[in-house]
């Protein structure tokens, strides 16, 4: 075949088309195979072979499996999934995000979402430090962060996760008495809990890894939780009388503080008034002694007379005695000075 053939024709020795049917296609391939069957048979005759129709039908169906071969061998994963390839049965690569490929009947693949967060919840019946029984439920959240561990390593990872729970959950709490597991200790349960299931995970090469354990509830049996039940509420009782007492004292003691402060307060002021007023009378005293010896008469005419004013001043009534008479003479000043106030007022 010249260059000119070559550029007018295709290989099937017709000119180019811009669009050819997919039955042309079918038609050429045919000629092509019955011609190279014919010349693989020696020089046979054309009836040995198979008729046209029949060929069609088999090309027909050679490139419709062959078109669902190809679907089976190409796969695609979301963001947050990978895959696990297992060629005749051993580990062959792990795939990620996309589409990927896989020789269909030769590959198996595991697909699993390695950003889904799974919980897992238990309930059981524990024996604690202190030997008393107490229903423990703790849940567990979990992903897979190894998918090659996850799928080879272990048969039934999430099964694996259930006893490693358990068992992590009757060691943590059989360190610790009842009155702890059931008030104080939950939250340090839960965290002895989450370390030791975490590395037990590890130990089996599970691929998960815990990312929180809760212990969600903690009761006594049900044959002794009434009676723990009132051993609670005498708790809760003296724990808020306590609270009532505390409250009543931090009320009290400043305000008799308080008290007392100013009682002392007082009692200082009372003494420095004694201890003036003493002071004072030493003063006078030692003024009038002086007076006293330079003019005893006048001195002692002089206190005679301030006593008897301070006397009188004080009273409201005097009693006179007459000499040379058995009678005494009685002046009411109160009643005369009020009569002198209201003939004032008048």
């Amino acid at each position: 075949m010249n260059s000119d053939n070559q550029n007018d024709q295709d290989p099937w020795g017709r000119k180019n088309q811009d669009d050819i049917s997919f039955d042309d296609l079918i038609k050429k391939f045919s000629v092509m195979f019955s011609k190279q069957t014919s010349s693989g048979s020696n020089g046979s005759s054309g009836n040995n072979g198979m008729s046209f129709p029949t060929k069609k039908t088999f090309l027909y169906g050679f490139f419709g499996l062959l078109v669902i071969y190809a679907s089976m061998c190409v796969y695609q994963l979301d963001s947050p999934e990978r895959a696990v390839i297992l060629r005749f049965g051993e580990y062959h690569e792990e795939t990620g995000e996309g589409l990927n490929f896989m020789i269909a009947g030769v590959d198996e693949k595991y697909v699993e979402n390695v950003a889904l967060t799974r919980r897992y919840s238990q309930t059981a019946n524990m024996l604690t430090k202190d030997e008393n029984l107490v229903d423990v439920t703790v849940s567990v959240q979990y992903r897979i962060k190894n998918l090659k561990d996850f799928v080879l390593s272990v048969k039934d990872p999430e099964s694996s996760l259930r006893e490693a729970t358990e068992s992590s959950l009757r060691h943590v709490v059989g360190d610790n008495t009842l009155e702890e597991t059931l008030t104080t200790g939950r939250e340090t349960i839960a965290q002895d809990v989450d370390a030791r299931l975490q590395s037990y995970l590890d130990l089996y090469q599970t691929g998960l890894v815990v990312q929180q354990v809760n212990i969600e509830k903690t009761d006594p049996p049900s044959a002794v939780k009434a009676s723990f039940d009132d051993v609670v509420a005498a708790r809760e009782d003296k724990v808020k009388l306590q609270n009532e007492a505390e409250r009543y004292g931090l009320s009290i003691v400043p305000e008799a503080r308080g008290r007392a402060f100013a009682r002392i307060q007082a009692a200082e002021a009372y003494r420095e008034e004694v201890v003036a007023n003493a002071e004072g009378e030493v003063a006078r005293f030692d003024k009038l002694l002086f007076e006293y010896q330079k003019a005893p008469k006048v001195t002692r005419d002089r206190l005679y007379l301030d006593a008897m004013q301070t006397l009188y001043s004080n009273s409201t009534k005097i009693m006179v005695d007459v000499e040379g008479g058995n009678n005494l003479m009685y002046l009411p000043i109160d009643k005369i000075i009020e009569q002198n106030r209201s003939q004032e007022d008048d």
